[in-house]
């Protein structure tokens, strides 16, 4: 039996490269701060910590985090994402990856930081949620921190229906050994309110135990 595909690859067709790019590129020229996930990950630990951008799409993120000093690795399932950012940042390491076989690329642990941007986690393959988040718990070093933002509900999703829940992802980071430490509503660090989901959209921070 084949398998499953991510949600994403079923929006996108894995096509969706460079009109991904060039969405944010007229965020930017329009005046919006686009880099806020990187300021957001900056403010939580110095250069030159290593952060793997698990999702990374077409780099924007890593880019930018690798610009502040930080050794960053970035990866992605989908081959149009990462044309764009090996284009634009020859030099980074891109690698193309199902997440839920991230241990097959043998990456070295010790991650300092490992971030799931962009509703990574919503669109993933269904039922492989656990996996992905035991896999990138597992090559955070102690005291390593998962930083995730997702939506939550249709507002904030490329979905028609939220297939991700804040109890299940705490459940699933609980079962790959992972604690909550911060929740906020949006990468500006906004409070999350518990009562009205935080406005459809979750910030998260797990942290590994340290040794």
């Amino acid at each position: 039996m084949a398998r499953q595909r991510d949600r994403w690859a079923e929006l996108t067709g894995g096509q969706a490269g460079e009109e991904y790019a060039e969405r944010f590129a007229q965020l930017a020229a329009s005046g919006h701060d686009i880099h806020g996930e990187a300021a957001f990950c900056a403010a939580l630990l110095k250069p030159p910590a290593r952060v793997l951008d698990a999702g990374c799409g077409t780099g924007r993120v890593a880019i930018r985090l690798a610009e502040l000093g930080y050794d960053c690795t970035g990866v992605d399932v989908d081959p149009s994402m990462l044309a764009v950012a090996r284009r634009d940042a020859p030099s980074q390491e891109w690698l193309q990856c199902d997440l839920a076989r991230l241990d097959a690329l043998g990456l070295k642990p010790g991650f300092d930081l490992v971030l799931a941007a962009g509703n990574v986690i919503p669109l993933l393959a269904p039922g492989t949620e656990p996996t992905v988040v035991r896999q990138l718990a597992a090559v955070l070093r102690p005291g390593g921190l998962l930083v995730t933002g997702m939506g939550l509900d249709a507002a904030h999703l490329p979905l028609s229906d939220p297939s991700v829940t804040l109890p299940d992802f705490d459940h699933w980071c609980t079962q790959a050994g992972l604690t909550l430490r911060h929740r906020y509503a949006t990468w500006g660090g906004d409070p999350y309110d518990q009562d009205d989901r935080g406005g459809g959209y979750a910030v998260s921070v797990h942290a590994r135990p340290a040794a």
